[in-house]
């Protein structure tokens, strides 16, 4: 696994600096605004769907959710092309339509869902930096009116005339998340987010919390090396919560040196 980066050298496409930088309601807004190109309404971060800051890992993830009046959203960061994004797309749909819709309330009352992934690699081969997805009836081309988007942004598109510049220079910011490409552009919004990030990478505790995250994730690739199984991830990712809350946060680099160990700490926790 490749080293880790430090925490103020962090890009905005790393999956943890991202996530929390998202926690602050004005950067989201701004983000999901330059990515759809309109104006959104006042938005809350629902951030305990998050990692960073909860201790229970049972629910792992870093994307974001966030809503509007009219309107839901998720938003995932995407560095590696694991060739599964439109089903991984059709899973966050479900997923929020379940966490949305309250018993005994109408089928209509689901609000109208964005999901978005932003990918630093072209998911889909055809050099755009937005692909836009609805569903249509094949033979008439009518819409559905299931009201669910599904967009993936890239930031190696190569259709620059085809889109606002602020798109490509908050796409070009995700990679080049530093003073100087800033400086380079003439753009409040990337500004706005900017100086976000830059108030987050002096923040010691978050720093904490990042090496904690980044040694839980080779712990994570290390057992998956071994395992080769979804479940033994999920095993280690709910240890590593544990052990947290119990206070036995500085014995978890133990946990991919030591099999014994390991073992004794699974057993322990029942996992």
């Amino acid at each position: 696994m490749a080293r880790t980066t430090r925490f103020q050298d962090l890009n905005l496409n790393n999956a943890f600096l991202f996530a929390v930088a998202m926690e602050d309601e004005e950067t989201c807004k701004l983000f999901i605004e330059t990515i759809l190109g309109e104006q959104l309404g006042n938005i809350t971060v629902k951030s305990e769907r998050m990692i960073m800051y909860n201790s229970d890992f049972r629910c792992v993830r870093l994307d974001v959710f966030s809503s509007e009046r009219t309107r839901d959203y998720n938003v995932e960061m995407q560095n590696e092309n694991e060739y599964n994004l439109p089903k991984r797309s059709r899973y966050h749909q479900a997923e929020m339509d379940l966490s949305s819709l309250k018993p005994g309330q109408d089928f209509n009352d689901l609000k109208p869902i964005v999901i978005i992934f932003v990918c630093t690699f072209d998911p889909f081969g055809d050099g755009l930096y937005r692909y836009t997805y609805e569903t249509t009836c094949i033979e008439t081309g009518k819409p559905l009116g299931d009201e669910v988007k599904k967009i993936f942004i890239s930031t190696k598109g190569k259709n620059r005339e085809q889109v606002p510049d602020s798109l490509v220079n908050l796409l070009n910011y995700v990679v080049d998340s530093t003073d100087k490409y800033v400086s380079s552009i003439a753009d409040v919004n990337v500004q706005k987010i900017h100086s976000r990030v830059k108030a987050l990478k002096k923040n010691r505790q978050l720093e904490e919390k990042y090496m904690t995250y980044e040694e839980m994730m080779k712990i994570e690739y290390s057992k998956g090396e071994k395992a080769g199984e979804q479940k033994g991830t999920n095993n280690i990712l709910c240890l590593i919560s544990r052990m947290t809350e119990d206070g036995l946060a500085t014995d978890i680099p133990r946990l991919s040196t030591d099999e014994e160990f390991l073992k004794e700490m699974l057993q322990k926790y029942q996992l």
